[in-house]
């Protein structure tokens, strides 16, 4: 699909009311994703993308009530699904806010961390976006860029083949993250889940 932003919001609108149902079986993925982050209690997290919310739960869960769990999405219909399944507030994100994660209205370095599932493939610039994900995280602050299938898993579903110049794949995304100042500290990709651990360099 496309990576405009514009074309990225109308593909989730219509999908958001039955998203959840549509992938029913993806909370323990998203749970194990979010315990490898290396949260802490009092931690500052932002959910970059966060769709109908499905890390937000276990986000809180690992920063406890002190911490702060923000929720970030561009599609208004995906904000009101995260607010229907009971995901915001103190079994949630504490703040939701409807933004392109291009252009947060985050401070510099307020963050401990940043989750994005199924984030990277919709970004029109990626090193630009990925670059303004890093301006909100402090130095030494985690990135966790996840996806409950693989690569190959997840482009069989939509009957492709992946390719050397997916993003995703280490080659390529390595030299993306280290340009918008993350250091790509474990990647794994096989077919029950793809995820990225990245460190921001200081």
């Amino acid at each position: 699909m496309s990576d405009d932003p514009t074309d990225v919001r109308a593909f989730f609108a219509t999908r958001a009311a039955d998203w959840d149902s549509r992938f029913p079986d993806d909370g323990p993925a998203y749970a194990a994703a979010v315990a490898e982050l290396g949260l802490r209690p009092g931690d500052a997290v932002l959910d970059a993308g966060c769709g109908t919310g499905r890390a937000l739960p276990p986000l809180r869960t690992a920063v406890g009530p002190e911490g702060t769990v923000i929720g970030a999405d561009l599609t208004p219909e995906m904000l009101a699904e995260v607010v229907r399944a009971g995901r915001s507030g103190p079994r949630g994100a504490g703040v939701l806010l409807l933004a392109d994660v291009g252009r947060l209205p985050l401070r510099d370095g307020g963050l401990d961390a940043v989750f994005g599932a199924g984030l990277v493939s919709h970004l029109a610039d990626p090193v630009a976006g990925l670059r303004e994900l890093a301006r909100v995280v402090r130095p030494g602050g985690r990135l966790a860029l996840f996806h409950p299938l693989g690569r190959a898993a997840l482009a069989a579903r939509h009957g492709r083949r992946i390719t050397p110049d997916d993003l995703r794949a280490e080659p390529r995304l390595r030299p993306v993250l280290a340009e918008a100042g993350w250091r790509l500290d474990a990647y794994v990709d096989e077919d029950a889940r793809f995820l990225a651990l990245a460190v921001r360099e200081g």
